[in-house]
């Protein structure tokens, strides 16, 4: 066969009594339909001819097939499917061997596992993230994985969804050799061993296992308990446990457990989560020039200066760290020491790297130790005095150029700036605790924001690895504003009759891994008491405040975990309800005239999600909020929401608009001035759109 192009992106070269099959679909060679088609025609033209003695299969760029396509999600599949061109490959007369570098996930692993042998450029991963969008692996994944590195192995790759190092594969048996080199080199070597038969080959759909399916009914139960709201880890579970029938038999299960995950309401969550988290920051805002951020500088190191200062080391910035007092400065540096040690602790940087990141920390007690800093980010208590005065001696401080940032959760950023004779330089970005982990950064555009800034806001999410959410000025901007809506609806029904344990349990039995009030205890009961006295001067004569059993709780010191008390008791083990708030809310209940009343569980979660719903289309509405993805990413990396259920912009897609609009037309009988339709909502009834036209438009 001469050498040539198959196909687009698919090209053969004969080297020899051997063919090299390479795959070249820029960036990640997604196994597209092009690929698919290129890879049929090269591997059956190669066997039609019969001039060679082996096959194999490389990738350009940086590397391997790296899963599928993500252009054809949501359209209809073009044959070749992916399991059959990996069954023609499999049942190629003439041995294939994979040369695998870079990354080969998904179908890019299961194209190594349907080859007659595998081969893996040292220091590559493989793994198979399916179950992370509600799939299983469906390109022979489940059949062929644990006939090659057991039923263990590949219910771990498969259920976690983790990136395997291949020499751990290696180890496990899903990979026969590991080799320093370049794909195209190491392929044509690898070709020639096969022929020589110093590299082994073998059809893995021959080789034969048992399968405990005891043992199997225990994982299964375990991981129904560990995610009963999931679908697709019982059904990878079904699929794997086919797998010591005959192939064919078995890649039939596989293929319906893949067709029952694609109708699951989880699937389309978790799809729109992966796809929304890279379209949040795909917006003319994110792509213009920056500026150049080569370090840091941190007011405050509280917990949240702390774990800010953190983030930045972990992503290589030095960090100068400035407090007021030797000791809040002593605090400050411990907590950075801690943060990097769990860091090392959990493999995610070297002890040597962590040493690196401390020595490139400068502790101060003057903010004079700023004036060369590129980005200042003031994370300082949450009091627009205090602010303004830190600003107006940054503006005096400051090079001309530096970025000036302010991390706070609700205050104004445009009277921050104004504070400055340079509020082109100044954003608001608010990081979520503990900042080093979560991954939500809100990046908040005051009214004179520069373009460059603004982008400049962007790229440091980029290099600290999170997700970047554009917010305009208002109190709580995305996130707290309609944080602050829902909280008062989860007060109505303590008010009204549930008890915060029943209301948490609710909310957890939908998807949240804690409730509000647990959430309430973990992060400070007090940061919503300092709230609500800020607030009270402008509160609505109208609205019914439902801040007083808190504010009580508050009045006794007890401010949730780190007090030891707050909902809950924390005296170790499993947190337990408070009983002397029990007394609290029926003290309150008797003051208002209230006779408590009844919820079930699903009248909490209805009224809790349409209550968090309906803030978030009016954030949407008034463009406080881009896009509906926008909200969702925020309540996905920042606020616990469940990931399966898309967020809660696509979850109210679920619902459908009308079905919103007849729910709080029905609870504002009781009180209409907290329950009202948002005008989003009424036309969205009226003409049958959801926000997922709005994500499009």
């Amino acid at each position: 066969m001469p050498d040539g192009v198959v196909g687009e992106v698919v090209t053969t070269e004969v080297v020899g009594d051997v063919a090299l099959v390479c795959i070249d679909n820029p960036p990640v060679n997604a196994s597209g339909h092009a690929v698919r088609v290129g890879l049929v025609g090269a591997i059956e033209a190669l066997n039609a001819e019969a001039g060679v003695k082996a096959i194999a299969i490389w990738c350009a760029g940086r590397t391997f097939m790296a899963g599928a396509d993500i252009r054809e999600f949501g359209k209809p599949s073009k044959e070749p499917v992916l399991p059959e061109v990996y069954n023609i490959l499999e049942a190629s007369e003439i041995p294939v061997v994979a040369v695998m570098h870079g990354t080969a996930l998904g179908g890019g692993f299961e194209l190594g596992l349907a080859a007659h042998a595998r081969v893996a450029i040292a220091g590559s991963k493989v793994g198979l993230p399916e179950v992370l969008i509600g799939l299983l692996p469906g390109a022979g994944g489940t059949q062929r994985l644990p006939r090659l590195a057991g039923v263990d192995f590949a219910l771990d790759m498969s259920l976690s969804g983790r990136q395997v190092s291949v020499e751990e594969a290696q180890a496990a048996g899903a990979i026969d050799r590991v080799v320093e080199g370049n794909p195209r080199d190491v392929a044509l070597s690898m070709a020639q061993e096969v022929v020589a038969g110093t590299l082994p080959t073998r059809r893995t759909s021959e080789i034969s296992i048992e399968i405990d399916h005891t043992a199997l009914d225990g994982i299964r139960a375990a991981t129904q308990k560990k995610s009963p709201h999931l679908v697709n880890p019982l059904k990878c579970i079904d699929a794997i446990a086919a797998a010591d029938q005959p192939i064919a038999e078995g890649l039939k299960v596989e293929r319906q457990c893949f067709l029952d995950c694609m109708e699951t309401p989880q699937r389309a969550g978790l799809i729109h989560a992966f796809f929304g988290e890279r379209a949040v920051s795909n917006i003319p805002e994110a792509k213009g020039e920056t500026r150049d951020i080569q370090s840091v500088g941190v007011i405050g190191g509280g917990t949240m200066g702390s774990g800010i200062a953190t983030a930045c080391l972990l992503a290589g910035l030095p960090v100068t760290l400035v407090e007021v007092a030797q000791e809040g400065l002593d605090r400050g540096v411990a907590t950075i020491t801690k943060n990097l040690e769990g860091a090392v602790s959990r493999g995610k940087m070297s002890e040597a790297k962590k040493e690196a990141a401390l020595a490139s920390l400068s502790p101060a007690l003057e903010l004079d130790a700023l004036a060369d800093v590129d980005l200042v980010i003031e994370a300082v208590f949450e009091d627009m005095g205090v602010k303004r005065e830190i600003f107006g001696k940054l503006d005096a401080i400051c090079k001309p150029d530096a970025v000036l940032a302010s991390n706070t959760s609700y205050l104004d950023v445009n009277e921050i700036a104004e504070s400055t004779s340079r509020p082109g330089d100044v954003l608001g970005l608010h990081f979520f605790s503990p900042a080093h982990v979560m991954r939500l950064l809100e990046i908040v555009q005051g009214k004179q924001t520069a373009p460059d800034v603004l982008a400049t806001g962007f790229a440091l999410a980029k290099r600290l690895r999170k997700v970047g959410v554009l917010a305009q000025v208002c109190d709580g901007f995305i996130g707290n504003r309609i944080l602050a809506h829902y909280a008062l609806c989860s007060g109505y029904l303590v008010l009204d009759g549930a008890s915060p344990a029943q209301v948490d349990a609710a909310l957890e039995g939908f998807g949240f891994a804690m409730g509000p009030h647990k959430v309430g205890d973990l992060a400070g009961l007090d940061i919503g008491w300092m709230t609500r006295k800020r607030k009270a001067a402008t509160r609505d004569p109208a609205e019914r405040y439902a801040g007083q059993i808190p504010d009580r709780i508050c009045e006794n010191g007890w401010f949730g975990r780190k007090t030891g008390k707050g909902y809950y008791l924390y005296e170790g083990g499993a947190p337990v309800p408070n009983p002397e708030v029990a007394t609290i809310i029926d003290e309150v209940r008797a003051e208002q005239g209230i006779t408590p009343k009844s919820f079930t569980d699903d009248e909490i979660v209805e009224r809790y999600m349409t209550a968090m719903i309906s803030e978030a289309a009016r954030v949407v509405e008034d463009g406080t909020a881009k896009r509906p993805l926008d909200v969702d990413m925020v309540f996905l990396f920042g606020y616990g929401f469940p990931r399966f259920r898309g967020g809660p912009l696509h979850y109210a897609d679920t619902l459908g608009a009308a079905e919103l609009v007849a729910r709080i037309e029905r609870y504002a009988e009781e009180d209409p001035h907290y329950w009202q339709v948002p005008d989003i909502l009424h036309r969205m009834a009226a003409d049958g759109t959801s926000f997922a036209d709005l994500n499009k438009g």
